[in-house]
């Protein structure tokens, strides 16, 4: 396996672990209160919502391993606070994706049309 190969298949190992991440609704509903930019305890996210404090300590812990989400401990609790970087790199390699299928499209139909 060349060098670019093995950076492909380590970079894809990396996206598939955030897209299993967020495959997951409740994963997506604590990401989406976390998206707001401030720190966030287990107890202020569990506010509101039937989750009790085990199952969000559970996808809190799914998301930090995708990189994610990250902790930082504040005093005896821990705050939680979104991690955009993964994200945003996932999101540039799906563009990549479409473009290689954009441009597989259009050598096709360019060739249809021949």
């Amino acid at each position: 396996m060349s060098r670019l190969q093995a950076r492909q298949a380590a970079a894809a190992k990396a996206h598939a672990a955030v897209f299993a991440a967020l495959g997951d609704p409740t994963r997506l509903s604590v990401l989406m209160r976390l998206s707001s930019g401030a720190p966030q305890s287990i107890a202020r996210l569990t506010e509101g919502t039937p989750l009790t404090r085990q199952a969000v300590t559970k996808h809190l812990r799914v998301l930090s391993e995708a990189g994610i989400v990250r902790s930082v401990r504040v005093g005896r609790e821990s705050q939680f606070a979104m991690q955009p970087e993964p994200l945003a790199q996932a999101r540039s390699w799906l563009d990549d994706i479409s473009r290689q299928w954009d441009d597989a499209l259009l050598r096709l139909k360019a060739f249809v049309e021949r």
